[in-house]
């Protein structure tokens, strides 16, 4: 069977859905019922990162599923069974730069983990800065290992930097999921909480905006993402000079000037995000 091509992926549906409210945008992954990525997919979620990447009012981006049961259970498989392993090589690599592209965004991004969060899903949402999870709404994990193939959308790396080689080789090579409370003692969340969809969703976004002005230092925020992701890959002395570099643009910021006068003042800091 001759593979798909990835030129001619069909975009004509919306496979991720992009609203902004306040300074905070919602990437939507939106193709029940498990909302599994596709090519076309992947195209439109790297659209929208760059969406709200560019977009100056927006100081944090989260990422959520469609509808209560799945945040997303990874790559469709259909797609992968009828590709060539060339084809499949090439989906794997713009998958990776996408999911890179949110890492690089200087922006604080949450992954809102409304469902089972599985195999690709959860790599999805590895690549995020924060993860919050609704208890009880599904299971998480990385069962590639039972497909006979490794985690291959960035698992084995990013998950090894959150909990270790040790564990993160058990893990993958029991391809178990687990319930929310067993990835928030792994260390995969940041949150877990409680309450049905609506009230999950509203904890997500609300969680989102503290992290945005006039309350927080959004700019600031996003200079810490970028001095983490990238200096945890870098050598001690290089990512300390990263972090010279990152902290000289702060205090040339307007933020800067505004949080240490309200320091100095004893009142509540007023930050507008530049």
């Amino acid at each position: 069977m001759a593979a798909p091509d990835p030129t001619t992926s069909s975009t004509d549906r919306e496979l991720v859905a992009y609203e902004r409210q306040g300074a905070v945008a919602i990437l939507t992954l939106d193709d029940p019922p498990a909302n599994t990525y596709s090519h076309a997919m992947m195209r439109q979620l790297d659209e929208r990162i760059l969406a709200a990447r560019m977009d100056r009012e927006v100081q944090v981006i989260v990422l959520t599923g469609r509808g209560e049961k799945f945040f997303c259970a990874g790559a469709n498989i259909e797609m992968l069974r009828t590709a060539d392993p060339e084809w499949k090589y090439w989906f794997c690599l713009h998958a990776n730069e996408t999911l890179l592209r949110l890492e690089h965004t200087p922006k604080l991004v949450i992954a809102a983990l409304n469902g089972h969060t599985v195999g690709g899903g959860l790599e999805v949402a590895l690549a995020c800065d924060l993860r919050i999870a609704r208890r009880g709404a599904g299971k998480i994990g990385l069962p590639e290992v039972k497909l006979g193939v490794l985690p291959g959308t960035g698992g084995t790396q990013r998950l090894v930097r959150l909990v270790g080689k040790s564990r993160a080789i058990e893990l993958m090579a029991k391809g178990e999921n687990f319930d929310v409370d067993t990835a928030l003692g792994l260390g995969l969340l940041n949150r877990v909480v409680d309450g049905d969809d609506g009230a999950f969703r509203a904890a997500a976004l609300e969680w989102a905006q503290s992290f945005t002005t006039p309350g927080a230092a959004a700019l600031a925020i996003g200079h810490i993402k970028r001095a983490v992701q990238t200096g945890a890959e870098i050598p001690l002395e290089a990512g300390l000079a990263l972090e010279r570099e990152l902290q000289m643009k702060l205090f040339t910021s307007a933020d800067a000037r505004e949080g240490m006068a309200a320091f100095e003042q004893k009142r509540p800091p007023r930050f507008e995000g530049r």
